[in-house]
């Protein structure tokens, strides 16, 4: 009888113990169901918020439509009436977008017709952090619902204050900095609509990064379709060939240190006997020392249909780009006339490096006067030039100081000696031109660390044959 009734308590136990996890399980069934349920209503939201910003960045607005289209979806989820998106731009919040009336507006709403012209008027109110309402939101990183704007001082500088409804902003926070504020303003907004409104943060940060991420894009490609201009007009500047002189044959090579090269090399036919060979360097690098070489190049070559002399062609063509050019801008130029009936060769430079000869198996530096053209006014600006016979087997060497200004890896210029001690190695191979070329810069750039500047050298030789 004793143990009939153990059995009896153990199996009232037992049934208990059953009971208690048959209704724990029901909860945690109940909660697992509710999770999914949110999970599925989350899903369905953010799918339907990236097909509204999908359809926006296919509008004409492009990344402002999608920026719209997030601020629109704002309202319809927190029941808001208007909403706007700020970004923290040097310590000021700008606006992005904007939807609906949206009143906090200091300027006299009579200018505001449409969206467009809300939004500008937004965009120049630039708030500084810490500045009123939304400037405190983005300081402290708190959400804030304010139910009656009347009785807070923070917008008394908006015109109709007493009548804003209620307003609640929360900080675009992405863990470490302030990205911007998010503000809906509606007729009551409640504390559950500013918990939707936290609950949209990371939906609108992730709008923010890809409109960035597009107009980067977008920046970069129109860069890239400025610098393919620049570098096929360059391309088209320079001489696809060198023509056989008379006794003299000519060759040059640039290598750019950016897309596009502030370096630029031309020969001009001044008459039967007589041709100028150019080679410039414009200050700085890129596109804008690419335009002002090509200005020099044609500002020359318009020049050589009255060609008197040198000197005076570097003076005309410097009071040219003195006029025409910023006070910060300027090139340097090396200039051989070439005659090839009495075999002379004129050189003159504008600020340029010195010209290098070649000549019975020795070096000789040319270095005459002359500033850089487009730094000084026609009344100051003079040049000098030195005129040499060529004779057969005689090489001049032009080049730009992105060869002798190249550093090696202590921090050391290649230097004029050395260069011109590798176009001595080379012309005493008796190489053609263009070997010569290679050589010589295949030099500078083994023992060069990194490219820092345009490199273009031009080549002249006394052949001592004629063409044919």
């Amino acid at each position: 009888m004793y143990h009939f009734g153990l059995c009896i308590v153990f199996l009232a136990v037992a049934i208990i113990c059953l009971m208690v996890v048959a209704r724990v399980a029901q909860v945690q069934i109940r909660n697992l169901t509710r999770a999914l349920d949110e999970t599925e209503q989350r899903r369905a939201e953010l799918a339907e918020f990236l097909e509204r910003f999908a359809n926006g960045f296919r509008s004409e607005e492009g990344g402002m439509g999608a920026l719209n289209a997030a601020t629109r979806f704002v309202c319809e989820q927190t029941g808001a009436a208007s909403a706007a998106i700020y970004e923290v731009r040097d310590g000021q919040l700008c606006c992005l977008a904007v939807y609906g009336h949206y009143p906090l507006l200091r300027t006299r709403r009579e200018t505001v017709r449409d969206r467009r012209s809300l939004l500008e008027a937004l965009r120049q109110e630039k708030i500084p952090i810490g500045d009123g309402y939304l400037g405190e939101v983005a300081r402290t990183q708190r959400s804030e619902l304010v139910t009656d704007p009347a009785l807070d001082p923070r917008f008394s500088d908006y015109p109709g204050f007493t009548d804003l409804g209620s307003i609640m902003a929360v900080p675009l926070f992405d863990g470490e900095a302030t990205k911007g504020v998010i503000c809906a303003v509606g007729e009551q907004l409640s504390s559950a609509c500013l918990t939707r409104l936290i609950q949209l943060v990371p939906q609108v940060l992730l709008v923010q990064n890809l409109v960035h991420i597009y107009e980067e894009i977008s920046r970069r490609e129109r860069i890239d379709q400025e610098l393919e201009f620049a570098h096929s007009l360059q391309t088209s500047l320079l001489p696809k060939s060198f023509p056989q002189w008379g006794m003299f044959s000519i060759d040059a090579a640039t290598i750019p240190a950016k897309e596009v090269d502030g370096d630029f090399y031309d020969c001009i036919r001044i008459d039967d006997d007589r041709m100028l060979i150019l080679l410039g360097d414009a200050s700085g690098k890129g596109i804008p020392a690419c335009m002002l070489s090509a200005m020099t190049r044609s500002f020359a070559r318009s020049m050589v249909d009255n060609f008197t002399t040198l000197p005076a062609f570097l003076k005309e063509l410097n009071a040219k780009l003195f006029r025409d050019t910023e006070a910060d801008r300027f090139i340097t130029l090396g200039c051989c006339l070439l005659n090839r009936r009495d075999s002379l060769l004129e050189f003159g430079r504008a600020g340029h490096t010195d010209l290098v000869e070649f000549v019975h198996q020795h070096l000789r530096l040319l270095s005459p006067d002359g500033t850089a053209l487009g730094l000084l006014p026609e009344e100051v600006a003079e040049f000098e030039t030195i005129c040499i016979a060529m004779e057969a087997g005689t090489t001049v060497m032009m080049f730009s100081d992105g060869l002798t200004e190249a550093l090696d890896k202590n921090g050391e210029e290649y230097g004029v000696k050395r260069l011109s001690e590798a176009f001595r190695r080379a012309c005493e191979k008796d190489l053609p031109l263009r070997e010569v070329i290679e050589q010589v810069t295949g030099e500078v750039i083994a023992g060069q660390v990194e490219q820092a500047d345009d490199q273009t050298i031009l080549l002249i030789r006394h052949t001592g044959e004629t063409e044919a």
